[in-house]
């Protein structure tokens, strides 16, 4: 089974995320994702085994959100993923992808329903 973590090291949520997977015997591929953002295309794909739209997956609470006026409710979805990929703080984490499907680790136990 392969597993990945999109994580951020300074986040509480994703360090007891990858814990919670460590203990479990689960191998993941880690990706730094403020050091290596994905892609409109790999957040795209995301989005769509997360089935949410861009905007449910942005922090809001950053203050990228607010200083690039997205607040705006007439952003496409094309700016608000250009949007992330360039901010990558702004994507909500820790996500896990495994099997096909994904999850975000808010609790950490719902990534469980995916492995």
């Amino acid at each position: 089974m392969s597993v990945r973590i999109y994580h951020n090291n300074r986040c509480s949520k994703s360090r007891a995320t990858l814990a919670l997977l460590e203990e479990r015997g689960v191998v993941c591929d880690v990706v730094n994702y403020l050091d290596t953002p994905p892609s409109s295309a790999e957040l795209m794909q995301l989005l769509d085994m997360l089935g949410m739209t861009p905007r449910e997956l942005m922090r809001t609470g950053e203050a990228e959100y607010t200083e690039l006026g997205l607040d705006d409710p007439s952003l496409d979805d094309t700016t608000l993923i250009a949007a992330m990929v360039s901010h990558p703080r702004l994507i909500e984490r820790p996500i896990v992808v495994s099997n096909g499907r994904a999850a975000i680790g808010r609790p950490p136990e719902a990534v469980l329903s995916i492995l």
